[in-house]
């Protein structure tokens, strides 16, 4: 008596409905969850067919499914979950999810049907995809408004490089036009780049692949041309003498370390950058921030010209004589007619295609070894490998 009471407690304050018929298909018994779902007292249900309780095209089949399961004993619905419509008592209708058990029950069987109402996760689905379009159209917006600043950006480099090669008396010109890009360019882009990423962020709990594909392309429009600006800005000081090394003491496995999880942020899907130090020291003296930029000018390299699912190998090495930095990944190579070439300004070797850049990273980097009285040298083969590798004296 006590387990009888207890099991109608429990029915009768579940949260999801609990509906029983008989083998006819008739209604025996409904909780109050089931009763407030569907809009009825109880009294105007009972002994009622449970395809009251349905819209079509499954009010009609519904006979026709007890009937077949009476004759042959083949289960389609039962034991098993599936989302369906119900019919209220005004005649909307809503989703939910229905379970259906057999029950046998002294000398006769009946069924058990279990209802989980999914009214609201369907509006919550239909507001997020919703929400995912608009978010969508405001990415688009903002990639083609950045692609236009980048082209005009590309335009105003290829008049200044023109200007250059004519009239050597245009390096100051080219000067003030860098710095006045840079300033004025960098603010917006450092804004551009903090809204993509909130975006970004902010769009995660719905894993929308079409918002993280667009903020991917805004991430990377604003990095390229934040290259193309760093790039004229070093070559612009260098031109002038503007740049002397500061000698310091410090730890190059830590620097290597920061470099390494910074420039994985931006590599493409799964390609990896692999660190590793040789040698018991860690301590060198040389110019930390042209040797960083050295570090980020050959890996941002590697990324670009290396495809996804690859690995860069990043190592640094201290020996009795000499501090070596290496940089090696298995991209599209340098063609070994133009491998001459490589380090003169504005060079770019024709494999290259429509992957962005320069031409001054290469030649930056060695003006910067050369500074701190050290060695750039490669090895590479086109279609396999490419490594670089920075050598100092100690």
């Amino acid at each position: 008596m006590e387990n009888a009471k207890l099991l109608k407690s429990i029915i009768e304050t579940a949260i999801d409905g609990i509906i029983t018929i008989d083998r006819k298909g008739l209604i025996e018994t409904l909780n109050p969850a089931a009763l407030t779902l569907f809009g009825y007292q109880i009294e105007e249900v009972v002994g009622r067919n449970i395809n009251v309780l349905m819209p079509e095209p499954d009010k009609s089949a519904h006979d026709e499914y007890l009937g077949r399961y009476e004759q042959t004993g083949k289960k389609t619905i039962i034991g098993k979950g599936r989302e369906v419509r119900g019919l209220r008592k005004d005649g909307s209708t809503f989703p939910f999810r229905l379970a259906v058990s057999e029950v046998q029950y002294e000398d006769r069987k009946m069924f058990t049907g279990f209802i989980h109402d999914l009214s609201k996760e369907k509006e919550a689905e239909e507001q997020l995809r919703q929400y995912a379009a608009q978010l969508e159209e405001i990415v688009e917006e903002r990639t083609q408004s950045l692609r236009n600043t980048v082209a005009a950006l590309n335009d105003a480099k290829d008049d200044v490089l023109v200007s250059l090669e004519k009239e050597k008396e245009l390096n100051q010109m080219k000067g003030r036009f860098v710095s006045m890009a840079s300033h004025e360019f960098r603010t917006p882009l450092s804004s551009i780049q903090l809204s993509a990423s909130l975006i970004q962020r902010y769009a995660e709990p719905y894993e929308n692949e079409h918002i993280h594909k667009h903020v991917n392309k805004i991430k990377n429009a604003v990095g390229n041309l934040t290259t193309i600006l760093n790039d004229f800005l070093s070559l612009e000081k260098l031109e002038a003498g503007k740049v002397e090394p500061t000698f310091t003491s410090f730890d190059l496995v830590q620097l290597a370390e920061e470099v390494t999880e910074e420039m994985q942020m931006i590599a493409k899907q799964n390609q990896n950058i692999i660190y590793q130090h040789t040698g018991s020291e860690s301590v060198i003296l040389l110019d930390p921030n042209l040797l960083k930029n050295c570090m980020i000018n050959l890996i941002s390299n590697a990324i670009k010209y290396s495809g996804e699912h690859t690995f860069i190998e990043f190592n640094t090495e201290i020996d009795e004589q000499h501090c070596k930095v290496t940089v090696k990944d298995n991209g599209i190579g340098i063609p070994e007619a133009e491998q001459i070439h490589l380090f003169e300004p504005f060079f770019r070797a024709n494999n290259t295609g429509n992957i962005p850049g320069t031409g001054l990273g290469l030649n930056i980097v060695r003006r910067y070894a050369t500074l701190m009285k050290g060695t750039l040298n490669f090895q590479s083969t086109i279609g396999k490998e490419t490594t670089f590798t920075l050598s100092f004296e100690k």
